[in-house]
């Protein structure tokens, strides 16, 4: 098994390419060490892991060293791949929306082309980054979006909010006034 390694804008974050499925369509994303624990991954140098359709992106600590934790990480992804297990215990995979927002019919109108529009426009793009957005709610013309993987933390995900998301957003769908981060 070849295992690739891409940098991401994050200098915290390296993006992981087994070669095969990592979670297909769904994402998982964890930030602590409870949440983490259900992934081989979990360690004390590393800040986050998350999952996405065919790779895994590796947040370490900032007084980490990649020289010593890569290497650590292209072992375990190795190992857990050869040993056919589930790449996560009991946790559950999520999904690209947040469930129990409920919206007018004229809102959820409005939502659902936002909502489309991550997934056709943004979503692939941040993935090539290693990363994931996903919609967490509109109000009042302020659409909120998660930020995860090599995206979360990573220094120039403001200006790709507000330059990148928000402009286009704003250009497709008139109603948004505001983009902003969970």
């Amino acid at each position: 098994m070849f295992i690739q390694t891409e940098t991401t804008p994050n200098p915290n974050t390296l993006k992981f390419l087994p070669g095969q499925d990592v979670l297909g369509d769904k994402t998982a994303f964890f930030t602590d060490r409870e949440n983490a624990a259900a992934s081989p991954l979990a360690s004390a140098d590393i800040r986050a892991v998350f999952f996405g359709s065919d790779f895994i992106t590796v947040t370490k600590a900032e007084a980490a060293s990649w020289e010593v934790l890569k290497p650590q990480i292209l072992t375990t992804i190795m190992e857990h791949y050869q040993s056919g297990l589930p790449l996560m215990g009991d946790a559950k995979p999520t999904t690209t929306t947040t469930p129990g927002e409920s919206y007018s019919e004229n809102e959820q109108e409005i939502v659902d082309q936002i909502k489309e529009l991550l997934e056709t426009r943004v979503r692939p793009a941040v993935a090539q980054d290693g990363g994931d957005i996903i919609f967490h709610s509109f109000k009042e013309g302020t659409v909120y979006l998660e930020m995860h993987g090599a995206c979360a933390g990573c220094p120039s995900s403001t200006a790709t909010l507000k330059s990148g998301i928000e402009n286009m957003l704003k250009h497709y769908v008139p109603e948004v006034q505001a983009v902003e981060p969970v």
